[in-house]
């Protein structure tokens, strides 16, 4: 069971690191809610608990609780630019459907 990010979302969160001027990576976590009762969560971490997995992908640390690391084991993110929108995707294997927006999902 892996979670993984792309060289461009790696990059992204390198950056925001950096000009937030601490953390030790992000913690990727799965919330109830949204239009399909599961929506992801972002945030940077600066002390991890003793119950999370970590995952390095291109020097940058993903932080996953061990409730979330089920619904989210082989999850990609990525970091896109649509248009003049950009932000993260991901790509859930585990995801039975995904709401229009993406931030949401189902298992």
């Amino acid at each position: 069971m892996s979670v993984s990010l792309t060289p461009a979302a790696a990059r992204h969160v390198a950056k925001s690191l950096a000009k937030r001027g601490s953390g030790i990576g992000l913690r990727l976590a799965v919330k109830t809610s949204g239009c399909n009762g599961f929506a992801y969560g972002l945030e940077f971490v600066d002390v991890t608990n003793a119950d999370d997995t970590c995952f390095e992908n291109h020097g940058v640390k993903v932080i996953v609780d061990p409730v979330s690391l089920s619904m989210l084991a082989g999850t990609q993110l990525d970091f896109v630019r649509e248009g003049l929108n950009e932000g993260f995707k991901f790509n859930n294997p585990n995801a039975t459907a995904n709401c229009g927006c993406g931030e949401s999902f189902s298992v």
